[in-house]
């Protein structure tokens, strides 16, 4: 799969990730896919939870490399 944007929050704690992720959507068009890595275990949770209020999509989200993938599409 191709991504617009490719962003690593690893090594973040939270609320970093989520910010960085919001950071990241806000640049983006609709219909763009970022490809978002994480290490912190919070993300899981506060990545889902964001995604319910917002007008974008998880497409994937997999444990890789000690740490998290998520596929979002805006």
């Amino acid at each position: 799969m191709k991504f617009d944007v490719e962003l690593d929050a690893r090594g973040l704690t939270c609320p970093m990730p989520l910010l960085k992720l919001k950071q990241g959507l806000n640049k983006m068009e609709a219909g763009q896919v970022i490809c978002v890595a994480t290490t912190d275990p919070g993300s899981v949770r506060d990545f889902a939870s964001f995604l319910n209020q917002v007008d974008s999509q998880l497409i994937e989200q997999t444990e890789v490399d000690n740490g998290y993938r998520f596929v979002i599409r805006k």
